[in-house]
């Protein structure tokens, strides 16, 4: 299932990544009182009364020599045409100004719900400021203060109001649906063309060529599949192909509908900041995942080098030990045969369950080996372990304290229930849960 898309937009300095933190409950984006301090779109996901969104704080982005309202305009462009609903921040303090019209001339042309809000009105008194903002054309203005967290409940409610009704896939449950996800050019295109046989997305040298998430069905030795295609952006323009940060929120998507995913790098080009950076959103949403070098026949070889470029990886990647590594072409297929066997595997893995009884002599074993160390004089109790879920498989462990659950002793549970059962190619979810 897809979730909605809220963006924050607004002109410099009127509190977007202060509202953008405490909607998502932490701090994510800087915070400093400097106009224009975010230079990046910064996504998350939130939740409100049940119901899961992603949201984007909109700031500037350096694209050439462009004036700065002008990358801060385009920058916010790309959020909005993402975007299924607009929050609208403006000054309270301020009142209406010249950079806010602007603003909402933008959001006009998007033709997205909008809903304001006017920040940094932090006491009552400064209530009836609030109504000049009529003006800009947006129905109620509604007053919020980010720095103490004051009205957002019921700017949320209205959010939430316009939110699209929920779309499920059309697919069986038998069908496995992958997604290929990484930079601009490093062939996600050319990888699907490769595995279909056929030239079914367009392929280009040129980064970003692909406009949509493209859906395409296959089967494989009786399996069917689901191949989404991220790629890459909606327009044309400077802006939109100089963006490689755009491509994040197009993956986002697709991760969500995903069994699986393919973290797709280009061996030419080594690993890069971005390639982590997605990779760590589908790690985030719990997905099966399978890290796939591509352009591999175009690098010099010996018999290293493939050890050196997997501890590269390993390195690099080091939330993603749980990954396998295929190192593959699309352009002379080497190992492609090898990607759908894997993806089942994987698949397969992300939906495991087992035996209670058998999960509870695993842990026992691994608390006598190995005892939960003391903390200000008391020691971690477990008394049981049970699996809750799957995709990705996740375990409650009932405890004395959940507090006294280190992160470096949950990670080593996690570490003996992988030894003990095949959950290669997926995250696993460990829930440090106090008995009642």
């Amino acid at each position: 299932m897809v979730k909605p898309v809220v963006a924050i937009v607004g002109r410099p300095n009127v509190g977007k990544s202060t509202i953008f933190n405490r909607i998502v409950g932490e701090r994510v984006s800087i915070v400093e009182d400097v106009p224009g301090v975010t230079r990046d779109r910064i996504y998350n996901s939130a939740e409100w009364l049940g119901k899961e969104f992603n949201i984007i704080d909109t700031g500037g982005i350096e694209i050439g020599d462009e004036p700065f309202l002008d990358q801060i305009r385009a920058q916010a462009e790309i959020a909005i045409d993402e975007a299924d609903v607009i929050i609208f921040i403006a000054n309270g303090r301020e009142g209406v100004t010249d950079a806010d019209e602007q603003v909402a001339k933008i959001l006009y042309r998007s033709k997205k719900p909008v809903v304001l809000a006017i920040n940094k009105v932090d006491n009552p008194e400064m209530r009836d400021q609030v109504y000049d903002f009529y003006s800009l054309g947006f129905g109620e203005p509604y007053p919020i203060s980010g720095s103490h967290g004051l009205g957002l409940g019921d700017l949320l409610d209205e959010v939430r109001t316009h939110f699209p009704a929920e779309e499920e896939d059309d697919y069986d449950d038998d069908v496995i649906k992958f997604s290929l996800i990484g930079r601009p050019n490093v062939g996600k295109s050319s990888l699907i063309n490769a595995m279909l046989g056929e030239d079914r997305v367009i392929v280009s040298n040129i980064a970003g060529t692909t406009r949509d998430a493209i859906d395409t069905s296959y089967t494989y030795e009786d399996q069917e599949y689901v191949m989404i295609d991220t790629a890459g952006m909606r327009k044309k323009g400077k802006v939109y192909e100089n963006t490689e940060k755009y491509s994040v929120l197009r993956a986002m998507r697709a991760i969500e509908r995903s069994d699986v995913v393919l973290v797709v790098l280009n061996a030419e080009e080594g690993i890069r900041e971005q390639d982590k950076r997605i990779a760590g959103y589908a790690h985030d949403a719990g997905r099966a995942i399978i890290i796939v070098v591509n352009k591999w026949d175009a690098i010099q070889k010996d018999e290293k080098t493939m050890k050196a470029f997997t501890e590269d990886i390993r390195e690099q990647f080091v939330f993603l030990t749980y990954a396998p590594i295929v190192f593959v072409s699309a352009l002379t297929k080497k190992r492609l045969t090898n990607l759908f066997p894997l993806i089942n595997q994987v698949s397969d893995n992300h939906s495991l369950r087992v035996q209670s009884s058998m999960l509870n002599d695993v842990i026992s074993d691994a608390v006598a080996m190995n005892p939960a160390p003391m903390d200000k004089g008391k020691r971690l109790k477990i008394f049981y372990t049970t699996q809750v879920a799957v995709k990705p498989p996740t375990f409650v462990v009932f405890v004395n304290e959940p507090e006294l659950m280190h992160f470096s002793y949950e990670r080593f549970l996690e570490n003996r229930i992988r030894e003990a059962f095949p959950y290669e190619g997926t995250p696993i979810r460990v829930i440090p849960r106090k008995r009642k």
